[in-house]
């Protein structure tokens, strides 16, 4: 479309304005060519004609829509002209508060004067791996695209930073380079345009090695403002330096400087400013400091640096007087010369002398004057230090590539411009013109890369400028050529230029000036004064001035000049010997001025620079008062035509500057295409058809292979024809709307009017027609017809009565049948049920049983041992007595030592005596009250049957009743129901009694055995006695007499009521001739093992009978759930009562080894067994004597069974009878029927209706009769069953039953083995295996198990080489698979695993309430593993974070994409298309592209990984709460930096994102996590930019709503909300007072805590898989 035919109605175009440079209006008619005038409107409403020349109309640039204002490129604007460019700048500085543009290749920032919060690591952290244009303009951008092109083309780059004084360049290279606070020190100044201006330009390389890590760095400097020294102009500063010296010197250190405050010196107060509003010279003079030390310049070097500095303040406060005859003179008292002479080691009256008088040798004369050169020595100190930094800064190690950071002035024009400013200007010519080449180069790829045809393009060439400036015969050649003459002038140099130069173009002679020359600049005309550029350009140095400081005696400043006379041509002076006779003169190497070696230095530059691959950062000063986010445009274009940048606008204007893709056309133009064309497959000849039919010259659009490639202002175009058309769209609605309502509207009127119509026809036509006698006869026909109706309707309802209620009492009988059939099923199934149980219960105790034979027979196997025992004692007692004669002068010491000794241990056997007593009584105690419980539950049964048997009686009347009042009986059931969940309830309490009454009788056995442990402590007394037994054989013999009567007596009480009295004589010999002699004790033992084999036949018996009874009882037992749970409990109180018996027996059989060595104590804890035997017998007969009365009930409760099948059957004659009076009755009814002819339909039907009921009773009848016969043939069934329970019972006990082995889960290993086991169960494994998924935590449980068996050990060295071993293998594992997330999930659910296991078996109180007795009997119990715990929850952590690392790592390159970038909602386009050019090196096709699915999916993997190793639920909660975290801080922290992420739409589709992750949630039942609540500021940032936010109502919803958003949040992503639309409006916020904070800390992760869990696993149950290769482990 042709330019001229934008120019219609409501376009606005840009006209050029005085004030602002550009100023916008709206035009008001349509123009044609040939028009003289251009009708504007402009923005205050005032009309204004523009001017316009018919033969070659120039008309005003288009102003861009609206839409495209703000864009993060100027380049992607559809109109590109100078006003388009400051437009957006204005807008998005002032405005949205964004300082950084980019410009095609250029990033342009704004000086804001104020501190933004858009720095600082949370910033690079999210700019850092980000291509180039896909975040919001920004310096770490151009950083990152440096350092990426640098990695991935192996090329070198550079960052070149321009822009005017003030434009904020240093605040730019802090952020990139973090710059040394030394060289801002010495090189930096206050001026009128900025407090911290750079006066120097200096080139930075930062070197990297082969794997681009920092390895050094190195920096270049240029042209140093040397005169700043000795001069400064109003309110401005000399260097830093010195103002930080003077208010630092007060300390020590600086006392020998004898400084003074800044005021006081000439060069610290000569600009009249000596501070600067917020900040701290002194502060600042102590990050001096500590950068020096940090790059290793010690004390040393800087007190020399200092005292230089101070000697130049010192020498500028020289006085020099005026002595006459035009000669002057330094006092040679003057302080400030001592104090400098002292600090420099210097002569004073040389310097005195040669500081007043400058000697020129000449043919015939001697000029004097003073001449002062602090400058020189400022100078050669800034070069001193930068080459210390540079020293500094390098590092052992080859460079591989480097990004070089050049920091130079911006085009410079003043009032009055001088040497400086030509040199800098120069500078930037040619930066210029490399950065034009590069531009062109850039679009040269770009276009062949598209397949486009390239055109050359016309645009500013500078070389003649800078042939100019440098070529032979050029300016820089004159005037070093004036400089070699001792007599030339700065006028005689501009005479040679006027005659030279006067005939380029580019060079002028001002009019009104003979002391100036202009020179035409790519950016402007300059003018230079030519005074002083001699002086400056050979910036002259006087040889007797270098000889006094050559010969200084201060090292520091010595060598200063040394270097320079053993390298003169680095020097950066001229040396100006006098002429004398004999010398020849120096040569030009030797002379090299100034401007010389800058064009040399310039010259090494450009050849670095055009090595690499530049990025261009120009700054921009918004205005000259510092004042912030202030906009001044004339200011703004005119640095803007200075750097380069409405240059490239120029340039990329004349070509195709807009470019879009094919899938942003298609998303943003879909709604201008046809219907065939939208029906196409191929979207991309689709949009190749919309563009030819829409834009019908070919020549203002190219299409290549991914992009299409627009002129100016054909996108403005498009974007003019898509409004139109939704204009035309939203008139179409509209009308259509309207139209609805209206026609709506008018129908209602329209029926309202016919319904008025018809009511007052009506009532006219009966006015004229209705008379009296047609009233009359209407009135009666009404009432006859409503006596008429009223009579049928009567008739009908009796009917229906009727019927109704025969339907209803049927339906009711059969409702009350069929749920009393129900519940007869429900209690055959209960009962059959609870048979089941009685005999799973039955099978239980059976084992019990088994376990106990086994017990007594190991009991048999152990006296046997001692009998064995007893035997060698007798040996030993032979020997004895044959060493009695040797021993008898020994033995009445030896008698009274054991007499001693005797009393001791009778006395402690007395204690022991008291403590059984009283253990025995508490035992008595403890029976009596289980006793009590017992009778307690007995009671509670019967009243149970009394409530069974009321509850039958209920049944029964309902029964009865159930015509009459069905609904009384279902009330009764409810409440029948209800009491019993009270009594069941009250029966489980009384049941959690008897257990506690249980668990206090295993606390005083437990206590029993502690106390008996007391004996071995008392074996090492004993076996003292053994050497002395053949002194006591009379003591001996009483004690042998003495324990066959104990014997004896043990043998009567244990038989006693059990054989007869001939039986016991037997088992107990009379000798008493052989009572003395060792058979008699033998013999003794001998009855005494009878007796207990008798004993344990006996108590065999009596357990057989017992567990018979107790069959007959299981099997007998009816219906009542009570009932069962009693005697559930009932087994339980037994079960305990067996547990005891054998800990007894167990401790009986330790004592009889004891027996075996000592018989005193062996006879009494002989009878203590026998006493506790005793008791169990007791305790048994009580349980029978139970079992017995619940058996006697049990029969009863048959028996009454019985006796209500009786009466069930008196019922049924009951219902007979009730039949036959039925039958009665209908025989009646049968004869009213008769005389009843009106109703004989109606009593027919009710006849047949009870002659139904009738029978029906009779078929219930059947019913009851059959049940009862099914319950007799089960009670038959039932008793049969118990029969062959029974004999089977019978044949197992008579079998010899398998002695099943029981594992105390432990796991053998030899401490050879200890490698193996880590290598297999560690090193080796993998989480992949069956077994290991099956069984999770298996390797965790296997190390445990070999910890306990160390522990059983009680083996220190053999633990702790285990433990180490552990962890150090699971930290190598962890170490060398850092990346595995499969690996790390199945250590770290393997590692908290062995940590609660560590815990659950340690003994302590806090971790044993949930386990069972069993756990608790596997505690360790000799060592405390504490410590270990604390290190393997360290490790635990370790893991825990690598494992999120690797989670978060794989899910970043999702969350952008997915949460943002995917359109989640079909048909919604949440994104313009912004047509930025990006850079052909930074991106690459991305060949996955991640959705919302994406995210959802990897979730997924994570949550199934972690459930699949058995990680603890708490434990996945806490890792999903911490991706949530980070899902949901990069994404807002994207929105904070991405501009285009803020819209309406796209805040729904976040939202609709969030709902999915929501979800997942509730799908993988990991709401509780709280990882939604993480979610919240995302969702809050998405609601914010759907909402209204115009008003103040707004800004207080919004303050409400968004309590997780703060304050500088808010306000940047209102101020970066970007309409979609032209309907949509902008929203701007000032800043508000609050949280500084603008991005989340991505980094940040929520406390772990691993929260103990023990495990229900069964240790003695787990066994090892052979697919662990773990055969060297054995279960103990």
């Amino acid at each position: 479309m042709a330019l001229l035919e934008l120019y219609t109605e409501y376009n606005r175009v840009w006209i050029p304005d005085a004030g602002h440079v550009w100023r916008s209006a709206e035009i008001l008619r349509d123009f044609h060519l040939g028009d003289n005038v251009l009708d504007l409107l402009l923005e205050d409403g005032t009309e204004n004609h523009y001017p316009v020349d018919p033969a070659k109309p120039q008309l005003p640039p288009l102003r861009n829509p609206d839409i495209l204002v703000g864009e993060n490129d100027l380049t992607a604007l559809s109109y590109l002209h100078e006003p388009a460019v400051l437009h957006n700048l204005k807008v998005r500085f002032v405005e949205s508060k964004i300082i950084y543009t980019y410009c095609g290749i250029i990033l342009v920032a704004v000086n804001p004067y104020k501190q933004l919060h858009i720095y600082g690591d949370a910033i690079i952290h999210a700019y850092s791996g980000q291509n180039m244009g896909d975040m919001d303009p920004h310096i770490f951008a151009v950083a990152e695209e440096a350092y990426k092109q640098m990695a991935r083309n192996h090329k070198n780059q550079s960052i070149i930073v321009s822009g005017e004084s003030g434009a904020g360049k240093q605040c730019l290279l802090d952020k990139v380079l973090a710059s040394n606070p030394i060289t801002e020190a010495i090189g930096n100044a206050k001026t009128t345009r900025n407090d911290n201006s750079s006066r120097f330009g200096k080139y930075t390389e930062i070197g990297f090695d082969r794997r681009y890590r920092i390895i050094g760095a190195n920096m270049r400097t240029y042209l140093l403002e040397k005169s700043r020294v000795v001069f400064q102009a109003d309110n401005e500063r000399n260097y830093h330096i010195f103002y930080q010296m003077c208010s630092s010197a007060h300390l020590p250190e600086f006392k020998n400087l004898k400084l003074l405050s800044a005021d006081e010196f000439a060069y610290t107060c000569m600009g009249g400013e000596i501070t600067i509003e917020g900040v701290d010279d002194e502060k600042d003079m102590e990050e001096t400091r500590r950068t020096f030390s940090l790059l290793g310049l010690m004390e040393d070097f800087q007190s020399d640096v200092f005292k230089v500095l101070a000697a130049v303040l010192h020498l500028g406060n020289l006085e020099i007087k005026n002595s006459g005859d035009r000669k002057s003179s330094v006092p040679p008292s003057d302080p400030h010369l001592a104090v400098f002479c002292e600090l420099l080691g210097v002569s004073a009256e040389g310097l005195a002398r040669w500081l007043c008088h400058r000697r020129i040798v000449l043919v015939a004369e001697t000029v004097v004057k003073p001449v002062p050169k602090e400058r020189a020595i400022y100078a050669h100190l800034f070069d001193c230090i930068i080459n210390k930094i540079n020293t500094a800064l390098q590092v052992p190690g080859k460079q591989h590539a480097f990004i070089g950071v050049l920091d130079i002035y911006g085009f410079e024009t003043f009032d009055i411009n001088s040497f400086e400013q030509f040199c800098i200007n120069y500078a930037n010519e040619k930066l210029q013109q490399q950065f034009n080449l590069h531009v062109f180069k850039l679009e040269q790829e770009e276009y062949m890369k598209e397949d486009i045809p390239w055109t050359l393009i016309d645009f500013y060439d500078n070389q003649p400028v800078i042939d100019l400036i440098e070529a032979k015969m050029g300016i820089l050649d004159l005037l070093d050529e004036e400089c070699l003459f001792p007599q030339g002038t700065d006028r005689s140099w501009l005479q040679k230029l006027f005659k030279y130069l006067d005939a380029n173009p580019l060079f002028e002679k001002p009019r009104l000036s003979n002391e100036a020359f202009v020179i035409q600049h790519f950016a402007d005309k300059v003018e230079y004064q030519c005074r002083g550029f001699l002086e400056k350009n050979r910036d002259t140095l006087y040889e007797e001035l270098v000889d006094i400081l050559r010969v200084s005696m201060f090292p520091f400043v010595a060598n200063f000049f040394q270097e320079e006379k053993q390298k003169p041509l680095t020097t950066k002076v001229v040396k100006v010997r006098p002429a004398r006779p004999g010398v020849k003169p120096a040569n030009k190497q030797q002379r090299a001025s100034v401007g010389d070696k800058f064009c040399s230095s310039l010259s090494l530059l450009m050849e670095t620079l055009n090595t690499t691959t530049p990025h261009y950062v120009r700054c921009i000063k918004p205005n000259d008062e510092k004042l912030p986010f202030e906009y001044d445009s004339r200011r703004v274009v005119q640095q803007l035509r200075a750097c380069g940048v409405l240059e490239t606008i120029r340039i990329s204007a004349q070509s195709y500057p807009s470019r879009w893709t094919y899938i942003e056309f298609y998303s943003r133009y879909s709604i201008l295409m046809s219907h065939q064309e939208g029906d196409l497959s191929d979207k991309k000849q689709t949009c190749k058809n919309v563009l030819q039919r829409l834009i019908q010259d070919s020549n203002q659009y190219k299409f290549g292979r991914t992009k299409i490639f627009f002129r100016a202002g054909q996108v403005a175009y498009l974007e003019k024809l898509r409004l139109d058309r939704l204009r035309g769209a939203c008139v179409t609605l509209q009308k259509h709307v309207r139209g609805w309502s209206k026609r709506r509207k008018f129908l209602r009127m329209r029926e309202a009017a016919i319904i008025l119509q018809q009511y007052i026809r009506g009532t006219k036509t009966i006015r004229k027609t209705v008379t009296a006698a047609a009233l009359k006869q209407g009135w009666a026909a009404l009432v006859i017809q409503r006596c008429w109706r009223g009579y049928r309707m009567r008739q009908i309802f009796h009917l229906v009565r009727v019927a109704t209620v025969t339907i209803q009492s049927f339906t009711r009988g059969w409702i009350a049948r069929k749920r009393y059939k129900k519940m007869v099923e429900e209690q055959k199934a209960l009962i059959l049920q609870k048979v089941q149980q009685l005999r799973k219960k039955i099978e239980e105790q059976n084992k019990e049983n088994r376990g106990l034979m086994e017990r007594l027979s190991s009991l048999a196997n152990s006296h046997s041992h001692t009998v064995d025992r007893l035997h060698g004692l007798e040996a030993q007692l032979e020997k004895s007595t044959n060493q009695k004669v040797s021993l008898e002068a020994r033995e009445k010491k030896v008698k009274e030592d054991a007499s001693q000794i005797r009393t001791q241990l009778q006395k402690e056997i007395d204690a022991l005596k008291l403590e059984k007593q009283n253990l025995e009584k508490k035992f008595d105690a403890s029976s009596k009250e289980a006793k009590e419980s017992f009778d307690h539950m007995k009671t509670n049964l019967q009243e149970e049957k009394e409530h069974e048997a009321r509850f039958r009686k209920i049944a029964e009347n309902n029964i009865e009743i159930q015509r009459i009042d069905h609904e009384k009986e279902v009330e009764t059931l409810k409440e029948g129901i209800k009491r019993l969940k009270e009594e069941r309830v009250s029966l489980q309490r009384k049941i959690e009694e008897g257990d506690q009454v249980n668990a206090d009788l295993q606390e005083q056995v437990i206590q029993l055995t502690k106390h008996v442990k007391i004996i071995p402590e008392l074996q090492k007394d004993l076996n003292n006695l053994q050497n002395q037994r053949n002194n006591m054989d009379r003591k001996m013999k009483e004690q042998s007499e003495q324990a066959r009567d104990k014997m004896n007596d043990i043998t009567r009480q244990l038989l006693g009521g059990i054989v007869e009295e001939n039986v016991l004589l037997g088992l107990t010999p009379d000798d008493s001739e052989k009572i003395y002699e060792v058979e008699d004790s033998l013999a003794a033992f001998d009855g005494l093992q009878k007796a207990t084999r008798i004993l344990e036949n006996h108590q065999r018996e009596q357990k057989e009978g017992y567990e018979t009874q107790v069959e007959g009882f299981k099997l007998k037992v009816d219906h009542l759930e009570n009932e069962n749970s009693k005697l559930q409990n009932l087994f339980q109180e037994k079960s305990n009562v067996n547990e005891n018996i054998r800990q007894e027996l167990s401790r009986l059989s330790s004592e009889n080894s004891v027996i075996a060595e000592l018989k005193v104590q062996a006879l009494e804890l002989q009878r203590q067994k026998q006493d506790l035997e005793a008791h169990v017998e007791e305790q048994s007969r009580e349980l029978t004597d139970k079992t017995e009365e619940i058996t006697n009930v049990l029969q009863k409760k048959i028996q009454e069974e019985s006796s209500q099948r009786r009466h069930f059957e008196e019922k049924s004659e009951e219902l007979e009878e009730l039949k036959r009076e039925l039958e009665g009755r209908v025989e009646e009814l049968g004869e009213e029927n008769d005389h009843l002819k009106r109703q004989l339909q109606m009593e027919s039907e009710a006849k047949s209706k009870l002659r139904q009921e009738t029978s029906q009773l009779t078929a219930d009848n059947m019913d009851f009769e059959e049940q009862l016969d099914q319950k007799d043939r089960l009670i038959k069934k039932q008793m049969k069953q118990i029969k062959s329970l029974e004999t089977s019972q019978r044949a197992k006990k008579t079998s010899a039953p398998a002695i099943p082995k029981d594992f105390l889960g432990m796991l053998e290993y030899k401490r050879e083995d200890e490698s193996r086991l880590i290598q297999n169960i560690i090193l080796d494994l993998k989480p992949k295996g069956v077994v290991v998924n099956m069984i999770p935590g298996l390797p965790a449980y296997i190390l445990f198990m070999c910890v306990r068996h160390t522990d059983y050990l009680n083996d220190e060295v053999k633990l702790k080489t285990l433990m180490n071993g552990v962890i150090g293998a699971v930290k190598k594992v962890i170490m060398s698979h850092h990346k595995d997330f499969e690996l790390l999930s199945f250590w770290l659910s393997n590692t908290y695993q062995l940590l609660n296991c560590l815990k659950q078996y340690s003994g302590e109180e806090e971790f044993l309430k949930q386990n069972t007795p069993l756990q608790n009997k596997h505690c360790l119990q000799n060592f405390d593993l504490s410590e270990h715990r604390q290190i393997l929850s360290d490790l635990a952590i370790q893991i825990y974070h690598q494992f999120i690392s690797i989670m978060e790592k794989t899910l970043s390159p999702a969350i952008v994409p997915g949460m943002l970038e995917h359109e989640s909602l079909q048909g919604i386009s949440s994104m313009k298309p912004t047509g930025f050019r990006k850079r052909s090196n930074s991106i690459y096709e991305d060949s996955e592209t991640h959705t919302i699915s994406s995210i959802i999916q990897q979730l997924s993997v994570f949550q199934s990984t972690m459930s699949q190793h058995g990680m603890e639920k708490r434990l996945i909660k806490q890792a999903v709460k911490q991706m949530f975290y980070q899902v949901g801080a990069t994404t807002l922290n994207n929105i904070m930096l991405r501009k285009d992420m803020c819209s309406c739409r796209k805040g729904m589709q976040i939202r609709c994102n969030i709902s999915y992750l929501e979800e997942w949630l509730k799908e993988k039942e990991l709401q509780s996590s709280n990882a939604m609540d993480t979610l919240r500021p995302l969702s809050q940032a998405a609601w914010l930019l759907q909402v209204n936010k115009s008003t103040d109502e707004d800004a207080k919803e919004i303050t409400g709503t968004c309590t997780e958003l703060n304050p500088v949040q808010i306000v940047k992503i209102l101020n970066s909300y970007t309409p979609i639309d032209d309907f949509e409006k902008r929203s701007l916020l000032q800043d508000r007072d609050g949280s500084t904070q603008l991005m989340l800390d991505s980094d940040y992760r929520f406390q772990v805590t691993f929260p103990f869990c023990p495990s229900a696993q069964a240790l003695e149950l787990l066994q090892v898989p052979s697919s662990l290769h773990l055969g060297f482990l054995s279960r103990i």
